[in-house]
């Protein structure tokens, strides 16, 4: 089962490009834990179409999730206009993720 994460995904120059807001969701298309979190991050991005969601597939050597640090999956990075404003990892539910925007200012 895809989980509809990039492997062909932008650069860090394309996201820090990016205007408005923008939640960068880094996982694995076979983590069983991204499988098991997939209700509650689309839920919670799902109801905000204000918001870009794009999902990058990530792993060892991936550039873009090695220049946001990423270590768990899955994680959410929120940005505005390009500039990190967020982040929430592993997210249980989706009282969790609406926090974190709302704490971003999204």
């Amino acid at each position: 089962m895809s989980l509809g994460y990039l492997e062909d995904q932008p650069t860090r120059d394309e996201i820090d490009a990016m205007e408005g807001p923008v939640a960068l969701e880094f996982g694995a298309n076979w983590c069983g834990i991204c499988r098991g979190t997939r209700p509650e991050i689309d839920a919670a991005l799902g109801s905000r179409p204000d918001i870009t969601h794009i999902k990058a597939a990530d792993g060892s050597g991936v550039p873009l999730g090695r220049s946001f640090g990423i270590r768990l999956w899955p994680t959410v990075v929120l940005l505005q206009d390009g500039t990190e404003v967020g982040r929430v990892v592993r997210p249980y539910s989706r009282t969790q993720i609406d926090e974190a925007i709302a704490d971003a200012g999204l």
